[in-house]
């Protein structure tokens, strides 16, 4: 299972407003970003644990959600606990993988065109100030799903890697993603072009 893809159940979660949620993720986001206390971080993996419990997501899928951060975290950790402490190294850590957990239970218990039509209503006071809640909606939709395709090219690069022994040269790696990446983002223009949407 990619990253932020959605997964069609009969849920609670599922059958929940995109705004709602939307809203509910970034209340609980402002609140793990603002306190600091190491039970609070405890507590938000229980309840996001439960959350996707409640939405019938599957180990797999949920380490999924996360996995891209396994080589993030520790990083951050280890400047964290150098510089700060232990406590610290270990409460930012849960605080960004809980997030990020959060984020991707939204996309994975709604559908995409939801989300977009949601932060569309949501912006929608601002064609005041001159802007267009429709094209935010439609470059918000377009990075939701060029993730799991960004991340199905980053395992097709690692897989050709392990095939030619290459593991760990950073430039085999790196070298075909970006290049992949730009061919997706080059098709992409010409799609928006051909819709004239390009500028």
């Amino acid at each position: 299972m990619l990253t932020g893809t959605y997964v069609d159940r009969d849920t609670p979660l599922h059958r929940a407003p995109a705004g709602l949620k939307l809203v509910v993720l970034l209340v609980l986001s402002v609140g793990l970003l603002t306190v600091r206390d190491p039970i609070t971080g405890g507590v938000a993996v229980v309840v996001v644990t439960g959350l996707y419990a409640l939405g019938r997501v599957g180990p797999r899928t949920a380490w999924a959600q996360v996995r891209p951060l396994r080589w993030f975290v520790p990083v951050v950790f280890t400047v964290q606990w150098l510089v700060l402490g232990l406590d610290a190294a270990v409460g930012l850590s849960t605080r960004i993988v809980v997030l990020v957990a959060l984020a991707g239970l939204v996309t994975l218990t709604t559908r995409t065109s939801a989300l977009m039509a949601a932060v569309e209503r949501a912006l929608t006071p601002l064609r005041l100030v001159g802007v267009d809640p429709a094209r935010i909606a439609l470059v918000l939709s377009l990075t939701v799903r060029s993730i799991p395709v960004l991340a199905a090219l980053a395992g097709r690069v690692r897989e050709a890697q392990r095939a030619r022994g290459c593991e760990r040269d950073v430039r085999a790696f790196a070298v075909p993603l970006v290049v992949g990446a730009l061919r997706q983002a080059d098709a992409l223009g010409e799609a928006l072009q051909a819709r004239g949407l390009d500028d």
